[in-house]
């Protein structure tokens, strides 16, 4: 056997011990943590929730308006009073939960007097973790003591690193059974 070193196994070791020569480690493995609303799901379910408002007896010559505002990203509902207000609410959430939509980031308020003796419930619609939850959400994983695994805050989502997929596999199985008050998406895991 001769030493030539012109095999391409030769050349693999010699980059291992490059690598390892100045100190680089691998990739620390991440993925991020969203809540987002899908406003397209949203529009069909309301879409559907008015055919299905158009066909109920009860509500045979009432108001029952349902208006979207992506650009508000509310969701204003309009009844003749507040025992059809709790029916429309219902309905709207049945449809909101069969089109896959988390109905957590519709933050429930209470109804208010509109004109012409009607009532208007107004609903804000959580696009992004807030900055309350995602702090919630870091102090969660610090208190998990989970090896290495790091959180941190980006706009209006949580990026969470580890050298280890497996910590990270249970970070995400933490997070899962937790409820920060907003629905999460775990995404970009790489």
């Amino acid at each position: 056997m001769s030493n030539d070193r012109s095999g391409s196994g030769s050349r693999l070791v010699d980059i291992g011990r490059f690598i390892l020569d100045n100190g680089w480690m691998p990739a620390a493995a991440s993925f991020d943590i969203t809540s987002t609303v899908d406003f397209q799901e949203v529009d069909n379910a309301l879409n559907q929730a008015r055919k299905e408002v158009a066909q109920r007896y009860d509500f045979k010559g009432a108001t029952a308006d349902i208006v979207l505002s992506e650009k508000d990203k509310t969701l204003t509902l309009m009844t003749d009073d507040e025992m059809k207000m709790n029916a429309l609410w219902e309905i709207v959430q049945t449809r909101l939960v069969r089109r896959g939509v988390a109905i957590k980031n519709f933050k429930k308020t209470d109804s208010e007097p509109a004109a012409g003796g009607k009532m208007r419930r107004l609903i804000p619609i959580q696009q992004g973790i807030p900055i309350e939850a995602a702090r919630d959400i870091v102090k969660f994983l610090k208190d998990q003591k989970l090896k290495k695994v790091q959180a941190a805050i980006q706009a209006d989502q949580v990026r969470v690193t580890s050298p280890s997929r497996d910590e990270l596999q249970l970070a995400i199985h933490a997070l899962k059974e937790h409820d920060f008050g907003v629905a999460l998406q775990f995404g970009n895991y790489r």
